[in-house]
């Protein structure tokens, strides 16, 4: 069975992500962060279908992303299965078990201009629940200035803000989300959280949390491998147009449960087994 040690996560740890949508973990996969770099450095050689590198007008270092990984590239598929980050994520989202969702590489080079625009994800994707969780897992030190960013508490606003693509265009034909607040203009108005990181630290937050990072105007690549879970009451829903990830091959109907094998049970061992 997948157990937990205690030295990772706390009660008080469990009680602040549910109040805050987020928290730092400290050295959670440290032991994975060779695999994971190894696993990346393959990815950038070999992207997959869903591959989208944002290269900047002003001739900076590219943003390179991929998603939907795990199944090709083994060491991917390896932390998936053999790290704690299964019983992490059910444990923080008070879930008895915990299904992967998807893999999300995120690699800005140094001196990219390319920020990470404030939104949050829960609309991006094709599920719902109020158990989530995703782990923001760097694989190089990432100062605050660079770090990604998240507004504690807002998982609890009640919101659906418009899901847009880089290019600000909306992502579904029926766009009745509301607009993001502007909340560079207004940083003094939230509670913005973030942290000095060294590989293998993770920021978890919940799918709600709204969350954003700036340009990498550091001279070290920041590489990020962010894993993402559903809990109990994950159900698939239908957005009306193509998600991201799009998922093309899915056979789910509008709330149903989310099961299959692009999402894994992993959380308990007995239960995958």
């Amino acid at each position: 069975m997948n157990t937990l040690p205690s030295i990772l996560i706390s009660d008080e740890d469990v009680a602040q992500f549910q109040a805050d949508g987020v928290i730092v973990l400290r050295g959670a996969f440290r032991v994975w962060v060779e695999t994971l770099r190894e696993g990346v450095r393959k990815n950038m050689a070999a992207p997959g279908p869903f591959e989208r590198t944002y290269k900047p007008t002003d001739g900076s270092a590219p943003f390179f992303q991929d998603l939907c990984s795990w199944q090709r590239i083994p060491e991917y598929r390896e932390f998936v299965f053999e790290s704690p980050a299964a019983a992490i994520a059910a444990r923080l989202m008070g879930s008895r078990t915990a299904r992967f969702f998807h893999d999300h590489v995120l690699v800005k080079e140094p001196g990219s201009s390319v920020p990470t625009p404030w939104h949050h994800d829960q609309p991006y994707y094709p599920v719902e629940g109020r158990q989530s969780v995703s782990f923001w897992t760097p694989l190089d030190a990432v100062a605050r200035d660079t770090v990604m960013e998240c507004i504690a508490g807002s998982h609890r606003w009640g919101k659906d803000f418009r899901p847009t693509r880089f290019d600000g265009t909306a992502l579904y034909a029926k766009d009745d989300f509301e607009p993001i607040p502007d909340i560079d203009s207004h940083r003094g108005d939230y509670r913005i959280v973030g942290w000095d990181m060294e590989p293998g630290d993770a920021i978890a937050f919940n799918y709600r949390t709204v969350h954003g990072a700036p340009a990498n105007r550091s001279e070290r690549s920041r590489r990020v491998f962010s894993s993402r879970w559903v809990g109990d009451d994950a159900v698939f829903v239908d957005r009306g147009g193509k998600t991201s990830p799009p998922f093309p091959d899915l056979k789910l109907r509008h709330g149903d449960p989310i099961y299959g094998p692009e999402f894994p049970l992993v959380y308990p061992r007995e239960a995958r087994a």
